[in-house]
């Protein structure tokens, strides 16, 4: 994004109130299981079977929300325009903790205390395979036709009949700019000799791995496993041989700050933030032969009551009201999903408007590949071999 604008105090003020997740989730003693987890069963409670009311389980920091009131405002508008008590619940910690949270009530079809789910795309997978979801009745949701070209099929839910993305993702390099001026654009860049020893990667095997084979020339829609293991061997080797320092979470942007790390595969959304907070000094690309795009996904499960269901398809299509989905990526600065909110960021955000870390352009959106899902047998071993790759 070397075209980036310098960014005004007030798109500043925003970027800092959309703060990572993944930031607040790696802090010791912030917002985590222990404050969020409601009990066994969700948050619903007694609202389980009311016809006027929809619960949503999100992850912390996922909506935009007002300090002064403590509410989150386009949930209140919802409230207002549609009568429906919109019940929102940040428990997610963790896609398997969660999983595991509410697995044994969808064995057994009982109400698990939320009406609308948000997992990873690998996660939403896994629901929708175990027969945990409900397709979705899209004459409800009219405003689906509203998601990104680059996210209408993916391999999990190649319709799109039963999750909608809620944000995107994008993983792809980010680096250094005085360390590298020239910016990164290929794998080779990447491993250049001025980065030798000071290079993260991260922790998701499909943003790490998937960065890796684009740049192989595999096709991460259709990749196979011996294609899968020799990408690995790749970055095992580039462990062993010093380039690579760690694997890393959202660890990665202390690294980048503390000048220990000079060069990533990174997020889009933190280093947005990192650039906007130290005046130019990081900077983000996607990959010349491709990056990562994932999702964290709005479903409906298979224990929600009909008129649950019928609430959260209504909250669903308020989300992918472009008016709406601009208000929410002023706040979290993630990669808006929804075809229009754009223009609209522009009445409100001006400067964020104008960010492909938000908005990808076409052509940044040709280039943004979802990986694959995988079975589980795959999934157990492709992890293991990713874990053994990097000394685990």
């Amino acid at each position: 994004m070397s075209a980036q604008r310098p960014l005004s105090p007030e798109a500043r003020s925003i970027l800092k109130a959309g703060i990572s997740r993944r930031a607040v989730l790696a802090g010791a003693g912030g917002v985590g299981a222990a404050g969020l987890l409601a009990a066994c069963g969700g948050g619903g409670g007694d609202s389980a079977t009311a016809e006027n009311s929809v619960r949503w389980g999100n992850w912390p920091l996922y909506l935009d929300f007002d300090e002064e009131s403590k509410t989150y405002p386009t949930l209140e508008k919802f409230k207002t325009q549609t009568g429906i008590d919109a019940q929102y619940f940040e428990d997610y910690n963790d896609n398997d903790e969660f999983f595991g949270k509410v697995q044994a009530q969808l064995k057994l079809g009982e109400d698990i205390g939320y009406d609308v789910v948000t997992p990873t795309d690998w996660m939403a997978a896994r629901w929708i395979r175990l027969g945990y979801t409900q397709k979705f009745d899209l004459a409800n949701i009219p405003n689906h036709v509203n998601i990104l070209d680059s996210l209408k099929s993916p391999s999990y839910d190649p319709m799109r009949e039963s999750t909608l993305t809620w944000q995107g993702i994008m993983a792809g390099f980010g680096w250094n700019t005085a360390k590298n001026p020239k910016g990164i654009h290929t794998l080779d860049e990447l491993f250049a000799p001025q980065n030798k020893g000071k290079i993260v990667v991260l922790t998701e095997m499909r943003d790490t791995i998937g960065v890796i084979l684009l740049s192989q020339g595999v096709d991460i829609t259709k990749v196979t496993e011996d294609q899968f293991m020799n990408a690995v061997d790749f970055m095992a080797k580039k462990i062993a041989d010093g380039w690579i320092r760690g694997v890393k979470g959202n660890e990665y942007a202390e690294d980048l700050t503390s000048g220990d790390a000079a060069a990533v595969i990174g997020w889009s959304g933190d280093m947005f933030i990192l650039a906007s907070e130290n005046e130019g000094k990081f900077d983000f690309a996607i990959p010349e032969s491709g990056g990562t795009i994932s999702g964290d996904n709005l479903l409906i499960p298979s224990t929600a009551t009909p008129a649950g269901k019928a609430n959260g398809e209504k909250l669903i299509n308020y989300y992918y009201d472009p008016v709406v989905a601009a208000e929410v990526a002023a706040y979290v600065n993630y990669v808006c999903p929804v075809k229009g909110a754009q223009a609209e960021m522009e009445k409100i955000a001006p400067e964020l408007a104008t960010s492909e870390y938000i908005f990808p352009t076409e052509k940044m959106a040709s280039r943004l590949h979802v990986f694959r899902s995988l079975t589980p047998d795959e999934e157990t071993k492709w992890a293991e071999a990713f874990q053994q790759a990097q000394g685990n």
